[in-house]
């Protein structure tokens, strides 16, 4: 693998920060660009970036060999939709307006499978599934219109693009699924599935996105498969939302989940909390699990087909969602002693 010198937006998140490490790992010269700029280990280079800014990402992709674009606004409730769109369409244009300003050879887009969702079920759904055409949320939305910017813009100049489109990452240092489902069984709140549990979804363990993302930037290269395509990225484990949730906290030492709720109360419910937040001005990021787009994802079939990612980049989960809980929790109980008495 030749070295490079990659810059990882939003490095220091959940699977930026994954990405930064791997990477860095691998010998290659590595910009984490943030919002923030703490550092977490000592050769990287971290900088602070807003990819809003278009001046500002123009100067700090100058010398870059590779763009890794991680960063987005993860808000699936029905409000802030200018800040939304701002960071994930209008920052994707700025990197990609540097990408020919400076003739950067390699663009990844981290993308999302709810990129063809559209509140019905899908079924080992593969990469001929067109975009969706409803809109189902402000995040959904937006990652379409700048996955198709991204994949539209392999080949102009010198410039190779693929996009990535994980599906419910977990793993250690996620900051937003697993600390919800925690914070909730902690407070006796996750007794209740919502629904019947019958419809199946796709999970991703960290380590296995990562892999998938290093293979994909690896092959951008004149000729490649690789380049202006869309790749799903999951365990290729599909279960029952609820199902997963209930192995993660029956791991840490909660009890199993017993009843459910109907599918049209806790949309009900997600409805009316929107409207609240909406009213109050709308808060990022503080979703708890609890939107209509995250309720009708709960019920419906979205497991996803891998067959075109393990070919293209010689790539396969290596990581099985059980395997990754128990490194989970694990990691969990390290970080947090009031775990520790958790489990009998």
């Amino acid at each position: 693998m030749t070295r490079r010198k990659v810059l990882i937006t939003g490095g220091q998140g959940f699977v930026g920060r994954a990405l930064v490490d791997r990477f860095a790992d691998l010998g290659h010269e590595v910009v984490c660009a943030d919002i923030n700029d703490r550092p977490f280990r000592d050769d990287v280079r971290f900088i602070r970036l807003d990819i809003r800014d278009a001046d500002a990402v123009l100067a700090a992709c100058a010398s870059v060999d590779s763009i890794v674009h991680n960063a987005s606004l993860v808000h699936t409730k029905h409000n802030r939709v200018e800040d939304v769109w701002a960071v994930n369409l209008n920052g994707t244009e700025h990197l990609l307006a540097a990408c020919k300003k400076h003739k950067i050879p390699r663009f990844t887009y981290i993308s999302s499978a709810s990129a063809v969702y559209e509140g019905r079920d899908i079924e080992n759904g593969d990469e001929t599934l067109p975009y969706s055409s409803i809109s189902q949320a402000p995040y959904a939305d937006s990652k379409i219109a700048a996955e198709k910017k991204a994949l539209a813009f392999n080949g102009a100049g010198v410039t190779r693009c693929c996009a990535i489109r994980p599906h419910v990452v977990f793993g250690h240092g996620d900051n937003r699924l697993v600390p919800s489902i925690v914070d909730k069984a902690k407070q006796g709140k996750m007794t209740r599935a919502i629904g019947n549990r019958d419809k199946l979804s796709d999970f991703t363990y960290i380590s296995n996105l990562v892999d998938a993302v290093v293979a994909a930037e690896d092959r951008l290269l004149p000729g490649s498969p690789v380049c202006g395509q869309a790749y799903f990225i999951t365990n290729g484990e599909p279960m029952a939302f609820f199902d997963f949730i209930e192995k993660l906290i029956v791991e840490i030492g909660y009890p199993p989940i017993k009843g459910k709720v109907p599918y049209w109360l806790a949309y009900s419910v997600a409805a009316v909390m929107e409207a609240i937040d909406t009213l109050r001005g709308g808060t990022l990021n503080a979703e708890g699990g609890l939107s209509r787009f995250s309720v009708r994802y709960m019920v419906t079939h979205h497991y996803f087909n891998i067959a075109k990612a393990r070919r293209d980049l010689q790539w396969q989960p290596k990581v099985s969602i059980a395997e990754g809980i128990r490194l989970t929790v694990e990691a969990l109980r390290r970080n947090d002693p009031t775990l520790l008495g958790a489990k009998p």
